[in-house]
């Protein structure tokens, strides 16, 4: 009897041995696996994917994503390598979500979006890394699905891997994390954070400190470059309207802090853009100043009804920076 448990304990032992061992031999497997290798030309088919997509996202066509969509995910099923059309298929599932509002029912499943996008910025990412406006993107939408499913895990590590973005690019990065955390209630931490990250952004943009109690920025418009890091301080072909996209934002987080006379200012920078005249949502920015004082009570209320929303929960929360 006693040598048939001590039988049973060697085969029990043996076995959890085994298991151990191929637990290992499983994770060592994976951790060995060759990583994705970044495609060094584009196919045909992505180019004319890519194509498409500007013309649908500076056409502001948000009823004609689908279709973009389709082209797009096409062209990276032939090219999974590609980077840059995996960040196209990222932005088209953000623009969706990002803009629900302009559906006249929003579905439940809209938040699927955020997952898919989160997904393709993650492989944007793994496949040039280099490129810290992707690794902005990733942490945003991680932010995003920790929201949604309501999981601080999740929540920390999007904030820290925005941190890391913000490290690499602050220039860019800032205003992204901001412009997520600006839904955040006005007093709290994050919102109060996001808002003087909006004011190190003009810092960095203009090589110095800018006068937060008389914010006028027509001394610096002459710093504009196309070049660097700090070319994203400017409007580009990619975002014909990124400088007046950036203070609608900023002005609108002033207000919601409560501060209407600074925003009334950081609003009126907009006006310096030599774009200004042909952005299409220049209305929007003249009526903010108009409306600011009534405005701070509309931006800290619960959503829904007509009245105004803040940018990053508007029509044009995408489309104030980037349609032509």
């Amino acid at each position: 009897m006693r040598l048939r448990i001590i039988g049973a304990c060697v085969v029990v032992a043996a076995l959890a041995i085994a298991g151990l061992v191929w637990a290992n031999w499983a994770r060592i497997a994976v951790a060995v696996a060759p990583n994705k290798v970044a495609a060094q030309s584009r196919s045909e088919a992505a180019r004319q994917a890519d194509e498409l997509f500007w013309q649908t996202f500076h056409g502001g066509r948000y009823d004609e994503i689908q279709p973009a969509l389709e082209a797009l995910t096409a062209a990276y099923l032939e090219t999974p390598d590609d980077a840059v059309t995996a960040s196209h298929i990222a932005w088209l599932h953000v623009w969706r979500v990002s803009e629900r509002s302009r559906l006249a029912a929003i579905p439940a499943t809209i938040t699927d979006d955020i997952r898919v996008s989160r997904r393709y910025f993650h492989e944007a990412v793994e496949l040039n890394s280099a490129d810290a406006r992707y690794l902005g993107f990733l942490a945003s939408m991680t932010l995003a699905e920790g929201t949604i499913d309501k999981e601080e895990a999740t929540l920390r590590r999007g904030y820290y891997m925005l941190l890391d973005a913000i490290r690499a690019w602050p220039e860019f990065n800032l205003f992204t994390g901001g412009f997520v955390l600006s839904q955040k209630p006005a007093g709290s931490d994050q919102f109060k954070e996001g808002l003087e990250w909006q004011w190190r952004t003009l810092d960095l943009c203009a090589g110095g400190t800018v006068d937060r109690a008389n914010p006028d920025y027509a001394k610096y418009m002459t710093l504009e470059t196309k070049e660097g890091q700090k070319r994203v301080c400017w409007n580009s072909w990619i975002a014909p309207h990124n400088f007046e996209g950036f203070l609608l934002n900023m002005g609108d987080m002033l207000v919601k802090s409560g501060d209407w006379q600074t925003a009334r200012k950081i609003y009126a920078n907009a006006r310096l853009a030599r774009e200004y005249p042909t952005w299409p949502y220049r209305d929007v920015l003249e009526e903010r100043v108009k409306s600011a004082v009534a405005n701070v009570a509309s931006f800290n209320a619960p959503a829904g009804g007509d009245k105004p929303v803040m940018m990053i929960n508007s029509k044009f929360a995408c489309m104030a920076c980037h349609q032509q």
